[in-house]
């Protein structure tokens, strides 16, 4: 496998772990510039996308290198640039520039992978691929749906902000991003904006620290419609919410339609500002589920459409049949079918399907464990998940303790005696009041029910 198709294969398995933001903000613009002596030299565009990718995401992408090519050993990251999409300048060993070709990892072969990268507007950040006529409508999203049809009769009336949220992997990007390309279709002298949460952030800290805060506040405080994806990063920080609160209130005043998206509603992002999920829960909120079989495949059908392969249905129907949670999974595992084999050159059937996909298609439950329900919980509300297992007594460690019982309980079927002893070695009892009280809460709060869909939705696409 030469150095391309390296890249190509490790970034559709790094793809699967990550929100189609994240991944679009941090890795569009890299490549393999070569692999010498164990060591992958990878391009990135620049200063910020390096420190990023070696502190966040190195483990994942030496991860996925190394299965394909163990004789990878570590990565050395290099910030390159291409001029004029013709020839892409790598520093060498000695400082000089060498010229080389180009390679965008995810141009060229669309139909192997998800996302068009180079067709991206670079003014309003939107992906042309996302439109309404490829967004498959089925019962776990029709909701949604239609509150985004009435964004695009009446921007910037009833449904302002629209917030759309729901688990990874199933859709949210696709359809705000579809409303912003409808909106431009229909009225091209708008002025519309895509931003991932985590590129706002960006953008600040680096507008922060270049004294170029007014430039930043012009770019998002000038548009018609606003489309912020992944809000929950912003909750991380007092400052970012602060700027963000000025854009909303900006826009909102000037009736400019807004829409976000999240992994979850407002009320459950632990660290969100009172305001900010005020103003939130003021316009229109709508969740996108898990889809249902018949809607799996159907994606399915319309992904080999847009890829324009033909692939026997029964293998569609196996992949429908065995990744159930994530419809970013679902085009993972078609990728990964149709690149095998075209590198093996044969075809597709299903035992071939079965030992391509099996790993990501087992069930759900066979992968779920205790730890994996703690980690949920604690990322859910923003705690440490060593304090689970403690014997603090604070509400905003008590709860999220009880949740994780009653998922344990639920989900795993563990004993009592044997969840107690997962919590520090807690009495029996205090499971059953635990897992008790939040079975009744659950009856009577809708809010806690939204809860503990997200966490579940976090356990079964990990």
């Amino acid at each position: 496998m030469d150095k391309n198709e390296l890249w190509k294969t490790a970034l559709a398995k790094i793809e699967l772990d990550l929100s189609r933001p994240s991944f679009l903000t941090w890795f569009q613009e890299t490549a393999i510039a070569d692999v010498e002596n164990g060591i992958a030299i990878l391009y990135v565009p620049n200063g910020f996308a390096k420190e990023w990718l070696q502190n966040k995401y190195h483990k994942s992408i030496l991860h996925a290198l190394r299965d394909l090519s163990p004789d990878i050993k570590g990565i050395n990251y290099v910030i390159g640039k291409a001029d004029s999409a013709t020839q892409l300048h790598i520093p060498s060993k000695d400082g000089s520039i060498k010229k080389r070709r180009p390679f965008s990892p995810l141009a060229g072969d669309e139909d192997l992978m998800s996302i068009k990268e180079l067709s991206i507007n670079s003014e309003t950040n939107l992906n042309p691929r996302y439109t309404f006529a490829n967004f498959v409508v089925g019962s776990f999203n029709e909701l949604a749906h239609a509150a985004a049809q009435a964004v695009l009769k009446n921007p910037g009336t009833a449904c302002n902000p629209l917030f759309i949220y729901g688990g990874v992997g199933l859709g949210k990007t696709h359809l705000i991003q579809a409303i912003g390309n409808e909106i431009l279709k229909q009225s091209p002298q708008c002025k519309v904006r895509y931003v991932p949460a985590e590129r706002y952030m960006v953008e600040i800290v680096e507008a922060i620290k270049n004294q170029d805060m007014n430039r930043i506040k012009e770019k998002y405080r000038s548009v018609d419609l606003l489309i912020m994806d992944d809000i929950q990063f912003i909750a991380r920080t007092e400052k970012m919410q602060e700027e963000f609160f000025h854009t909303f209130n900006v826009l909102f005043e000037k009736n400019k339609q807004v829409i976000i998206s999240s992994d979850r509603p407002p009320r459950a992002i632990a660290a969100l500002e009172e305001r900010l999920r005020s103003r939130f829960e003021g316009g229109v909120m709508s969740d996108i589920g898990i889809p249902d079989f018949e809607t799996r495949l159907l994606i399915l059908r319309t992904k080999t459409d847009e890829k324009k392969v033909t692939i026997p249905e029964a293998v569609l129907v196996y992949i429908a049949e065995n990744i159930k949670t994530n419809i970013r999974e679902l085009e993972g595992a078609l990728n990964r079918l149709i690149l095998n084999s075209r590198v093996s050159n044969s075809p597709l059937d299903v035992e071939t399907a079965k030992k391509i996909v099996f790993n990501q298609a087992a069930l759900p439950k066979k992968f779920i464990t205790a730890k994996k329900i703690m980690k949920a919980v604690a990322e859910l509300y923003e705690i440490d998940e060593r304090a689970l297992v403690h014997r603090s007594r604070k509400k905003d460690i008590v709860k999220p303790r009880q949740i994780a019982m009653y998922l344990m309980r639920e989900e795993l079927k563990n004993s009592y005696p044997s969840i107690g002893d997962k919590f520090g070695g807690r009495d029996h009892t205090t499971v059953i009041h635990s897992c008790e009280k939040i079975g009744k809460e659950l009856q009577l709060n809708s809010e806690l029910e939204e809860e503990i869909k997200a966490i579940k939705e976090k356990i079964y696409s990990a």
